[in-house]
């Protein structure tokens, strides 16, 4: 399936606002996956049903802006009728300009190395096209059913601990028999144990290439990242990784553009055909 026909196929019913896949009226067949990588905490000053239900909100809030949705799982595939924001179209700059180099490289079921590449400029990307908590662009219509690929975990800790999420996608070699596929994981030290998060990154891999042998499918690269933060006794913290699929506002496409145009668009270029407002840069990890 051509890129081009899955991002003409992927613009959504609300002028402004992404919409989640599916919603309706559909007017494609085409979905756009976007990533994220959020940690939000809360003083544990209520019960904890309520402790975790506002960490959650915070952490859809952090970075990049998806708020006030209806969050529903999905498993973790990209499929023929998807692309990925920042990788398929609007590409990022530093991933056009091969300006990011491999963290590792593993070997995957038939000999062949594969890089893996670090995820951040996807998760700019995603914050990129739904601005931020303050300054917002196409961030979800609120309260729209939205699909994604998602994992948190929330932990309310009796001592000092650790709580992380993280996030990959693997890039199929032949994306007109595979999909791309998504692995989201997140724990706390104090259920797993200390362990370096480029030990739980490498794992993450591992199960990524393995599950390609199993399926038989073969990934060209692989993108993967994580956060972390110490949450102290008395807050609640909550860490998640998701890869909401939505589909575009028209608004989202310059003029005199189709949708399928930004396919040949880096990052930049799309937000200077749009004249946005420059966002914050990108917060990455958050400190401890």
């Amino acid at each position: 399936m051509n890129i081009k026909d899955v991002v003409n196929n992927a613009i959504g019913p609300f002028p402004d606002n992404c919409a989640g896949y599916m919603n309706p009226p559909v007017q494609g067949f085409g979905y756009i996956a976007a990533l994220k990588l959020s940690i939000g905490t809360v003083v544990a000053d209520m019960d904890e049903g309520l402790d975790g239900i506002v960490s959650y909100d915070r952490a859809e809030c952090e970075d990049a802006y998806i708020g006030q949705i209806n969050m529903l799982t999905a498993s973790s595939f990209c499929g023929l009728n998807g692309a990925v924001w920042g990788y398929d179209l609007a590409r990022h700059d530093d991933l056009a300009s091969n300006l990011i180099q491999p963290k590792m490289t593993l070997e995957r079921h038939d000999g062949v190395v594969v890089p893996i590449m670090p995820l951040d400029p996807l998760l700019d990307a995603g914050y990129r096209l739904f601005g931020n908590r303050d300054q917002r662009r196409f961030n979800p219509l609120p309260g729209a059913m939205v699909v994604c690929a998602n994992k948190s975990r929330t932990i309310n800790p009796k001592v000092e601990t650790t709580v992380w999420c993280a996030l990959a996608i693997a890039i199929a070699e032949d994306r007109s028999t595979s999909a791309n596929l998504f692995i989201e994981d997140a724990s706390d030290t104090e259920t797993t144990g200390e362990m370096p998060l480029e030990d739980l990154e490498r794992n993450i891999v591992l199960s990524i290439l393995r599950c390609g042998r199993d399926q038989g499918v073969r990934y060209r690269e692989i993108f993967i990242g994580s956060k972390q933060l110490t949450i102290p006794h008395g807050t609640v913290g909550c860490a998640l990784a998701c890869a909401p699929y939505v589909t575009l506002p028209p608004s989202a496409i310059p003029a005199g553009y189709t949708p399928g145009d930004l396919t040949d668009m880096t990052l930049s270029e799309w937000e200077a055909q749009l004249g946005l407002s420059p966002l914050s840069p990108y917060p990455g990890a958050p400190l401890p």
